[in-house]
């Protein structure tokens, strides 16, 4: 404010009296707000907030709304002026944006006040205006969009009474002064207000993804304002504004509908802002770089890293901007809204800040920092988490606006990364399109040979793999084994992982014809090649052992776990996650070969482990949470086994997704357990359901679906509906035939189930050689002291027993319960099984004497082992009763 001094009585002005402007009263009404009624939503507790700050002062009350442009903050003085005009004795508004604009203002008030004072300068009706509002009270002056509060030191040092609302883009500074930050609006607000404006000139008007829209605008009520007249006059939907904002964002950020003003607009709003920030060049650049960040909580030592300017340049660019709200600053991350983000990035030649090239460069610089970020970051090692988990949703926000034809290989290596992390992470479908992303765009750079093209390649076909794609998967390993022994020879390290993730994709797919030759030879090469202690040759003993274990040969599996994860142990410590998933593997193992007395504190202290190391919803602690359920299923502990396993698909579903292969597995695995209990109401629609999500999202070959297909079969013979259930297991078995061969351990259970349906049919013509041809399998591929080897041996007893040849069941049962005893243990449940079993052939012989005393002892060991409520519990007891009742 300029100010001269005029002298105390009245002035002479073109033969008019002035009166002293102490004397002046305001005319009832008499008054300036913006013109026209605005639309006004929400708001409602900035405004009793203000009611607060006004209320009941005889002194000036200053209170200063501040705020990013474009929030609101002109809007809501309005509405507060206009709600409670009746209370002052004058409202009285003025832009003041400027100095001369402030003064103007005041000159006004004067020569509204006091029309003799029309004539006079213009200082010295500035002057009779301050005199006025410094001689009153009760009155409101609205000094709108001050850019600093220096601009209106002068007149608020002379103003003792009434009341002074100040709205600024000016976080700081307002020293003595009440304050009203102001947000953007709540959705729902921005929703409405979006719906009343549209719907003020279409009243008919579409407006289905409305929130999706103001969500995209960031709930910035300009924003919603600018794109809510466009609808109206243009006649589109919120889904048309938001395909063209997506295709010409500088188009869009500066349309207007018809008397709109150009100035007030997205593309415009801050531009005054950055022009008051010219003097600090640094500014506009870290506007440029947090452009290509995600808004929230970007850490400060992240967006500082990239610049050469000394760090007292930085802290002080930052702070002027977070004092003109175009950002949010903590001691530790930045903010900035994604409006204001979508704005800057956008190039505009004729935009000073916004330079095609200067955007360019922050793109990049952005990029590097974030790469450099990831540098030496491991996606599989724990400890280096939290750095991928601070990058990641900024590097995220940087390749989505970002088109792939434009990256370099910096911004293909930070994408690649990123989907080995969320591989790790469980999260294979984002995966996928990074890694695609990745390969494509190493391949434009440096050509299809080229070892980050492989490597990238390589990534993808993993991800394809995680997420059971095998069908993608295998074609697309054959082809980078390929290309890596042409490119890179058949020793280097990288072709010998190639290898590796072939053979491990045969044994997914249940080719363990060509996986188990095919991994004996890497671990060869590797041990050659890398040493005997290198992490890949430990990571090839243990996928060999795995190897051997899927197929049946257990004997060599067992001593190939176990010594493998005793060097795990020695060569990268107990913590490591491949030590915790040797000791996994190994659990599952013992329990595979019956010796649940290791199994299962094995597999709840690695899930301990997986806990603490991995945290609770890794996808490797999820699974050991599955197999500890599944091992606590194994020796009949159900009342711990059955909320575990729904407790851990309630995890599955919320972490993987429901989709996910091993979400799919595990609801398979619950149905199982509701099948153990009897509860068949619940496990044979979990069944159903598994199996058409298997079907819809592997394909109807794929392994797990076969699995579950026979699960499901399993469930309708055990619910006696053997109309389903024997043309399923027929028709699972020729699709196992067909896809995993007639030798795979799964077609063999296939073929076992299949004769146990017609057994119970009383197909006993078509059971008999059936049980026996599969017998004679299971001891050829898996040996003959595989568990399934055993439970073949006791069903061939079973109906043996049921044809009447008692000649040829009683010695075979006594001989498998001698067996089950040595490999399995006396207290195995299939071992008490088979003890039932023996002592129904000793009564059918009429044998009482052995058979009585067997199931006896049976019955108690199955009450201290299995609980006096467990199924085969019960089984055992009704079989005792009747026996005696004989």
């Amino acid at each position: 404010m300029q100010g001269g001094t005029l002298v105390q009585g009245d002035l002479i002005v073109g033969g008019s009296a002035v009166p002293v402007m102490e004397t002046v009263a305001a005319a009832a009404g008499l008054g300036r707000l913006p013109a026209g009624s605005e639309l006004f939503v929400g708001r409602s507790g900035e405004l009793e907030r203000l009611d607060r700050v006004v209320a009941g002062s005889g002194r000036a009350v200053v209170v200063a709304v501040h705020g990013l442009g474009g929030v609101g903050k002109s809007t809501l003085a309005a509405r507060f002026a206009r709600l409670r005009a009746g209370r002052y004795t004058l409202v009285w508004w003025i832009t003041a944006d400027t100095a001369s604009a402030l003064d103007a203002g005041l000159a006004d008030l004067a020569g509204t006040l006091a029309p003799q004072a029309a004539d006079l300068p213009s200082e010295q009706r500035t002057e009779l205006g301050v005199r006025w509002l410094a001689t009153h009270d009760g009155w409101l002056l609205v000094l709108d969009n001050l850019t600093t509060p220096g601009d209106a030191a002068g007149l608020l040092e002379r103003v003792r009474t009434g009341t002074v609302m100040i709205t600024s883009r000016q976080g700081g500074g307002w020293r003595g002064m009440e304050t009203v930050p102001l947000d953007v609006l709540p959705p729902a607000e921005a929703v409405e207000l979006l719906t009343r404006l549209v719907r003020t000139e279409w009243p008919e008007a579409d407006l289905t993804d409305a929130d999706r829209l103001c969500a995209e605008l960031g709930w910035l009520p300009l924003a919603v304002e600018q794109a809510g007249a466009y609808l109206a006059q243009a006649r589109i939907t919120p889904t048309a504004y938001l395909h063209l904002l997506a295709r010409y964002p500088a188009r869009m950020f500066t349309a207007t509908a018809e008397g709109g003003d150009a100035q007030r607009t997205m593309a415009r709003v801050w531009h005054v802002t950055l022009d008051h920030l010219a003097d600090t060049p640094l500014v506009g650049d870290l506007l440029r770089r947090l452009a290509w960040y995600a808004p929230d909580a970007i850490p400060r030592d992240l967006v500082t890293t990239g610049t050469d300017a000394p760090e007292p340049d930085v802290v002080e660019a930052l702070g002027r901007l977070a004092a003109y709200s175009m950002i949010t600053l903590t001691a530790d991350t930045i903010a900035v809204h994604r409006l204001v983000q979508a704005v800057t990035r956008t190039p505009d030649p004729a935009d000073p800040h916004r330079r095609p090239d200067d955007i360019a460069h922050a793109r990049d610089t952005t990029t590097t920092v974030l790469a450099t970020a990831l540098a030496d970051a491991a996606p599989g090692l724990p400890a280096d988490w939290p750095v991928f988990r601070t990058v990641l949703p900024h590097a995220r926000a940087l390749l989505e606006h970002t088109h792939p034809d434009t990256d370099t290989a910096l911004r293909c290596t930070l994408a690649d990364r990123l989907g080995r992390y969320l591989n790790n992470q469980g999260d294979p479908a984002t995966a996928i399109t990074l890694h695609t992303r990745a390969a494509q765009g190493q391949e434009r750079l440096h050509g299809p040979d080229h070892p980050n093209t492989l490597a990238s390649r390589n990534n993808l076909a993993y991800a394809y793999r995680t997420v059971g794609d095998l069908g993608r998967a295998i074609p697309l390993y054959e082809a980078a084994l390929a290309d890596c022994e042409r490119v890179l020879g058949p020793d280097h390290p990288d072709t010998l992982s190639s290898r590796n993730n072939l053979a491990s994709v045969y044994e997914a797919a249940g080719d363990l014809g060509r996986a188990l030759p095919l991994f004996e030879a890497i671990l060869v090469d590797r041990e050659r090649v890398l040493g005997p202690d290198h992490p890949d040759t430990l990571s090839s003993r243990n996928n060999l052992a795995y190897t051997y274990r899927a197929a049946g040969d257990l004997g060599r599996a067992l001593p190939l776990f176990e010594a493998t994860l005793t060097d795990f142990e020695r060569v990268l410590g107990p913590d490591h996650p491949d030590t915790l998933s040797s000791r996994n593997n190994l659990a599952y193992t013992y329990r595979m070969v019956g010796d649940l007395g290791r199994a299962l504190p094995l597999f709840e202290a690695t899930l301990v482990d997986r806990e603490r190391v991995l945290g609770p919803d890794h996808p490797d602690t999820l699974n050991s949470r599955n197999n500890l359920a599944s091992v606590y299923e194994a020796v009949g502990d159900l009342g711990r086994a059955l909320p575990l396993f729904e407790a851990t698909l309630t995890d599955f579903e919320r972490v993987l997704g429901p989709d996910h292969p091993n979400t799919l597995n595990f609801r398979n695995n619950l149905a199982s357990v509701y099948e153990t209990v009897g509860d068949l109401g619940r496990a044979i629609p979990l069944y159903e359901a598994a199996l058409a999500d298997c079907e819809r999202v592997l394909g109807p070959d794929h392994p797990s679906t076969l699995t579950s297909r026979n699960n499901l079969a399993y469930a309708y013979r055990a619910a006696s509906d053997l109309g389903r259930a024997l043309p399923l297991f027929e028709a699972t078995l020729a699709d196992r035939e067909r896809v995993l061969g007639p030798d795979h351990p799964d077609t063999l259970s296939s073929r076992n189930n299949l004769a146990y349906a017609y057994r119970m049919v009383g197909d006993l013509g078509r059971a008999l050689p059936l049980f026996e041809a599969t017998l004679a399998d299971r001891e050829r591929v898996l040996g003959p002291d595989h568990p399934d080897t055993l439970s073949s041996r006791n069903n061939l007893a079973s109906v043996y027993e049921a044809v009447g040849d008692l000649g040829r069941a009683l010695p075979l049962f006594e001989a498998t319960l001698a067996d089950r005893k040595r490999v399995l243990g006396p207290d195995h449940p299939s071992t008490l099984t088979s003890r039932n079993n023996l002592a129904s052939v000793y009564e059918a012989a009429g044998d009482r004497g052995r058979a009585i005393p067997l199931l006896e002892a049976t019955l108690a060991d199955c009450e201290r082992i299995l609980g006096a409520d467990h199924p085969t519990t019960k089984i055992i007891r009704s079989n005792l009763d009747y026996v005696k009742s004989a």
